[in-house]
This record gives structure tokens, sequence and C-alpha cells, in this order.
């Protein structure tokens, strides 16, 4: 199992900010994005990570960047070392296919979120009240069932703690309506294109999370993209719906912790080898068959 790499180091290029997994250095006019091996769950950092994870992410990020640039322009700049300033380049262990130099974008103070399937905390509101962030979805609906259409539910942004699922309306109150429009309209276009190129792969892309920013007064696609860290994968070929699902990303994790007295609060529980080599296998898996 190769190293893992939780924290970036590079005293002479200014750092800006330590995400849940991702380090953010300033270099020149751009941002440097690292992804780390660093995994949360339930909103907290973990003490050990998952080797190779942050190099997975991006090689995953880059190639729906790709796959979406005829929808929306995202903010890559270079994601190859040799393409970026000098200064970067003697740290080309740390950066070498984990990072990425982008444009500085001012991002959205809301996550785009797109549900195609009832799962996860809106499968616990619909239980509760029928609706998923305030839209009211037709009865007799079981955990996991694929929606008539696929839904926009944003939810705020919190650096630390849980994001809170909001209402579109709501949404509009933070960034206005022109701008709550196209951010709806832009991520449901990327949601519908992914899932049926991942649907010719034998996945289906229960739900996602999208991360959209304004550069020179034009929104972009920014972050991380239709990554296991931000959506929800499921094989086809094993979807029952009425119960939970085997899923290609942390959720091998969350079971574990969900197995142990922890009340999700700092400090994070140590992970044991054998659940860390299952979740390697698991993200290497979704990794392999979503970019061929």
């Amino acid at each position: 199992m190769e190293n893992v790499l939780l924290q970036t180091h590079m005293p002479d290029i200014k750092f800006l900010r330590k995400g849940k997994v991702r380090d953010i250095y300033a270099v020149d006019d751009y941002l440097l994005l690292i992804a780390t091996d660093r995994i949360s769950a339930f909103d907290v950092v973990l003490p050990n990570g998952i080797p190779g994870k942050g190099r997975i992410l991006t090689q995953i990020s880059m190639y729906w960047f790709r796959q979406m640039e005829g929808l929306i322009k995202n903010h890559i700049v270079a994601t190859d070392v040799k393409d970026y300033p000098s200064v970067c380049r003697k740290y080309a262990k740390q950066l070498d296919g984990r990072s990425m130099l982008v444009k500085k974008a001012r991002p959205m103070p809301v996550e785009c979120i797109v549900r195609g399937y009832l799962s996860g905390s809106g499968w616990k509101e619909y239980q509760k009240n029928g609706t998923v962030c305030g839209m009211t979805l037709p009865v007799g609906l079981v955990e996991s069932s694929k929606l008539p259409a696929p839904i926009f539910t944003p939810s705020t942004k919190a650096d630390e703690g849980h994001d809170i699922n909001i209402s579109f309306d709501a949404m509009v109150q933070i960034v206005g309506m022109e701008t709550g429009e196209s951010l709806r309209n832009v991520s449901l276009e990327v949601y519908t294109r992914a899932r049926d190129l991942a649907g010719k792969k034998g996945i289906i892309i229960a739900d996602t999370k999208f991360e959209f920013g304004l550069h020179n007064d034009e929104l972009i696609l920014i972050d991380e993209v239709l990554t296991p860290d931000s959506s929800r994968f499921w094989s086809a070929k094993s979807y029952r719906p009425g119960r939970s699902q085997d899923s290609y990303d942390k959720q091998i994790i969350r079971d574990y912790l969900l197995s142990l007295d922890w009340d999700q609060t700092y400090p994070g529980p140590r992970l044991p080898e054998d659940i860390v080599a299952k979740a390697v296998v698991r993200y290497q898996e979704i990794y392999d068959i979503i970019t061929g």
C-alpha cells in the first residue's frame, strides 16, 4: 500500500487554507489545489487517511471536467506539474497526480446538490414529511427509489460542522433569483449528462454535489466534480430499491463508524487497517470503471 499524504508541506509557497480533504496555496495569480489522502465522515476528519485517495479524486474530477466542457467552463489551468510555475516543481512528489492549478473564482455560498434517487438525508426527510428540501414527492416511495425526475436540493456550506438542506427559495434569498436559476439549471444539466455517461458503464449516480464560482462574472465549475467523496455511486447490476445500496464511496467507513460508540464529534476514531484496505479497493474500483 502506498504512503499516505495527510498534510502538504511547501514552506516557500503561500499557504491559504486547509479543507477537510484539500490544501490550498496561492501561486502567482492562481490557486494550487492539492487533494490529500485525508478522509472525513459525518463532517469530521479522521486521524488516518486512505492511501492514494487524493490522486483518485483528482483524476476522476479531471475526467468529468473534460466531459462537461461543452456545458460549462471550469477552473482548471493546468494539471501537470511541469506546466506549473517553477516554484512548484521541486514539490513534484507531493503534487504529482493529486493537484490542479486553477483560476481564482469567487465561490458560491451554497452547495448545489442534485438527487436522482431517494437516499441519505433526503430519504430521512421523506420518511418524516413526504418532502425533500421542502419539495413534495409522490407517496409510496421507498429507500433508494428512482425519482420521477432529478431534483435540485441546495444546502448551506459549512467549513466546520454540518451543512443544512435548504429550499430553492431560501437559496434565492442568499444568491438572488437569476443566479439561483442558473445554478439549478446547470446543476441538473451536468448531472443528467454524467448520469447518462455513467449508466453506459453500469453505474448509477444516486446523487451528487457541485461547487460553482464566479470568474470574470461568469459561472464556472470549481473544486471537485462527481467523485466518490461528493457523490453516491451504485452498481446498476445489484441495484434493488427498498434498501440501502452497496456504494462505491466511503460507505464502508460510515458503516464501521456507526458500529462504534462515537458521538460524531472531534476527535474521530482511528480506522483499522482492514477498513482502510477495503476503502482503497472501493475507490480504485470506481476510478477504473468511470475513467476506463
